[in-house]
């Protein structure tokens, strides 16, 4: 778990992953859910954005980034997830 923009966007380049959000879930002129691009993977489509606004909207939500390196056999994992903060 980081909040690390450095350890974020290495693990994410490391990938081929770029930042990206889902087309529709903006509000009040700001991303709504964070994503990361991969190359490869079908589904849903994503809207490619920039570091600078993906890591201000992540900054803003006080978001967290879970994510693994290797998965058990030691092959590169792609799991990750933003979590926000248990409330205090």
């Amino acid at each position: 778990m980081t909040r690390d923009h450095e350890v974020i966007r290495r693990w994410a380049e490391q990938r081929g992953a770029r930042p990206a959000t889902m087309p529709g879930s903006e509000y009040n002129g700001h991303l709504g859910v964070l994503r990361f691009d991969f190359p490869g993977y079908g589904g849903a489509v994503l809207r490619p954005v920039d570091w600078e606004e993906w890591f201000a909207t992540f900054d803003e939500r006080r978001l967290e980034f879970r994510y693994q390196d290797q998965r058990a056999d030691g092959s590169r994992s792609n799991f990750n997830r933003l979590e926000s903060p248990p409330e205090q």
